[in-house]
């Protein structure tokens, strides 16, 4: 392979290539180009090329993990990083760029242990009702307590909502057809409240020619799941006082009732879409704090 096509930029921009044909999520694209291009700029010292993939061992990756350290990232964002330079060096080891992945010779950054704070049914419930209503003035009601219906009532990833297209919807069985992570398609069923918001909306839903998505902006285009967030964002800040409140908030808040509910938890992983029970298993944990919080609240001999 020639030094050009061999370069370390020139490396990069066939694995971004690669994932989108490969039809990995735009975002997902977004975050690897973008991590890999601050990775390049660490490795560019002023006035100079960076070094070919080849040059690249274990000192250099230790290095610049000390450094992202230093610059006070999370862990999370280290490993996000790390796993695209892995993808990356996965790559070229693929292509017979380099004879080993690099990215595999340094340890993972270990994630601190916590749990997931949960809202309460309470809590849940007063913020979905509060949507949609006279106050705050907003220009979609309908569509706004649908959104947050269909979060909550299915427990849905952001990006799930909104990929979701007219034709995913059973309206006479009270089912949606979700596309979740690897692109992998269950079917969910729609609770009472989700499919009558459901239904409010879509009566005022405008027609757009060749436009099959669910839920649409103010352009009359699909709602991006940053749209969502923004969405959830205001009404959480206005109606609870609680910025921190994100999408991702209802599908805990989902899987946590219903396994306090009585739920089977294979059932439960079947719900959201998770490859592995470990990753269900997280909500055990969060019911069993919150059961033991209120044992040592209520039992005499606690």
């Amino acid at each position: 392979m020639d030094s050009e096509n061999s370069s370390m930029e020139a490396a990069i921009a066939r694995y971004v290539r690669e994932l989108e044909l490969r039809g990995v999520s735009a975002h997902t694209v977004r975050a690897y180009a973008a991590d890999l291009g601050q990775f390049l700029e660490y490795l560019s010292p002023p006035d100079a090329a960076p070094p070919e993939p080849r040059a690249i061992d274990r000192l250099i990756l230790r290095e610049w993990l000390m450094w992202l350290y230093e610059h006070k990232l999370s862990t999370v964002s280290v490993r996000r990083k790390l796993a695209a330079v892995r993808g990356l060096f996965g790559f070229l080891r693929r292509e017979g760029v380099v004879e080993t992945n690099v990215g595999r010779m340094v340890s993972t950054p270990k994630m601190p242990k916590r749990l997931p704070e949960v809202m309460t049914a309470g809590r849940v419930n007063a913020l979905v009702e509060g949507v949609g209503t006279a106050q705050p003035e907003r220009p979609f009601p309908a569509r706004d307590r649908a959104i947050f219906e269909l979060l909550y009532g299915c427990g849905l990833r952001v990006s799930e909502l909104a990929g979701i297209d007219l034709g995913d919807i059973d309206r006479a069985e009270h089912w949606l057809r979700v596309r979740g992570k690897g692109r992998k398609e269950r079917q969910v069923p729609m609770p009472g409240k989700a499919a009558e918001a459901l239904e409010r909306y879509l009566s005022e839903r405008p027609v757009v020619r060749d436009q099959p998505a669910l839920f649409l902006n103010h352009r009359n285009g699909r709602l991006t799941d940053r749209g969502i967030r923004g969405i959830v964002k205001f009404y959480a800040t206005v109606l609870a006082s609680d910025p921190s409140v994100h999408p991702h908030s209802f599908r805990h808040a989902y899987a946590t009732h219903l396994l306090a509910a009585g739920a089977d938890l294979r059932a439960i992983q079947e719900l959201l879409g998770h490859a592995r029970l470990s990753t269900t298993q997280k909500y055990t944990q969060v019911s069993l704090t919150d059961i033991m919080a209120v044992y040592d609240r209520a039992h005499p001999k606690a």
